[in-house]
């Protein structure tokens, strides 16, 4: 029977993901300790679970490189004026990156993960593609990743929906998970960033202008780390209709604010391709896009593309197209592209 590794949280679906997999592996759970507040109660949590699963449970100390490579990165974005996305760095180069392999080191075949998605072969290829729950699809988190990380993941869950998962898990007698889930940026817990990033960014920190696109400066900030593209709450701008955020321009530091509609263009440029296709597509190629995790989709256009960036254009105008943010392409249910928003 072949070896896998399940990285567990202490979550229904790390637990129901352990459950699945013991029908058709011999089943090794992981932890990773990334200094996270509360994790000596998370080991507690996730203990009891295997003794439950009589699974053995091992932890994975990646504190310095998750500081390395996701704190530092998150504080960085905000310090050049972008809003950053660290799920999708920390499922990339920590989750699906160090801690993989550290999993595969002790002999595992494969690791899992609880994400709502599925993978699955595509003409001798690995392909990522939304879970079957429309509302709980995670695929938008691992469009980060290469084909090499993929073909060594399995997500038992990627054709369940939540409450099947949470049916699943009660008739095993795991029935207090409902209510539980977790929060977006684990390493906060229940700090605020602008109160994170205060003793990190001391320049970002000071007051500066409020300025309309043409440069008319109508007020002062209480910091560019408060803010970001779309906001329109605590810019302190009394007026006829809202003010929202447009731009940040850290080297000036200068908040760009303009009115609702300032906020929607059909035109989105991205860097930093991760293609999951091994054929990438031509100028006027469409494809269902996202903007953001929440973001319902809408059609584009590849207007232009080379090696490092793509240049796309909406069908319809959208909102708030964040710098830092990323950018995900869907062939159907399949994810073709991810990029960095610029």
């Amino acid at each position: 029977m072949k070896q896998i590794g399940v990285a567990m949280s202490g979550g229904v679906d790390s637990t129901a993901a352990a459950l699945l997999l013991k029908e058709q592996y011999q089943v090794s759970g992981f932890l990773m300790d990334i200094g996270q507040p509360g994790f000596d109660e998370q080991v507690d949590q996730v203990q009891k679970i295997t003794d439950s699963l009589t699974i053995e449970l091992s932890v994975v100390d990646l504190k310095e490189r998750f500081e390395d490579l996701v704190v530092d990165y998150f504080i960085n974005s905000y310090g050049n004026g972008r809003t950053p996305n660290p799920c999708m760095i920390c499922n990339r180069d920590i989750k699906c990156g160090l801690f993989l392999d550290q999993v595969l080191s002790t002999g595992a075949d494969f690791m899992a993960t609880g994400h709502y998605v599925r993978c699955l072969q595509v003409e001798g290829e690995m392909g990522l593609f939304k879970g079957a729950d429309q509302h709980k699809d995670q695929s938008y988190f691992l469009a980060r990743l290469n084909s090499k990380q993929l073909a060594k993941m399995r997500f038992p869950l990627g054709a369940m929906t939540k409450e099947e998962t949470y049916g699943f898990v009660e008739s095993h007698g795991f029935t207090d998970f409902r209510g539980k889930e977790s929060q977006d940026i684990c390493f906060l817990k229940d700090t605020r960033i602008a109160d994170f990033l205060r003793n990190r960014l001391k320049d970002l920190m000071e007051e500066g202008p409020i300025v309309t696109a043409d440069g008319n400066q109508i007020g002062i900030h209480n910091g560019l780390h408060r803010y970001t593209v779309g906001q329109r709450r605590g810019l302190g701008l009394p007026d006829k209709s809202p003010w929202y955020v447009c731009r940040l321009d850290p080297v000036k530091n200068r908040l760009i604010v303009g009115k609702s509609g300032d906020l929607f263009t059909r035109k989105l440029e991205a860097i930093s391709l991760n293609w999951l296709i091994t054929s990438p597509p031509e100028v006027g190629d469409r494809f269902d896009v996202k903007i953001r995790y929440t973001h319902q989709g809408s059609e584009a256009a590849i207007a232009a593309i080379d090696e490092n960036s793509i240049q796309l254009h909406f069908d319809e105008s959208q909102r708030a197209v964040t710098p830092g943010q990323f950018v995900v392409l869907y062939d159907g249910d399949r994810g073709v592209c991810s990029a960095e928003i610029n």
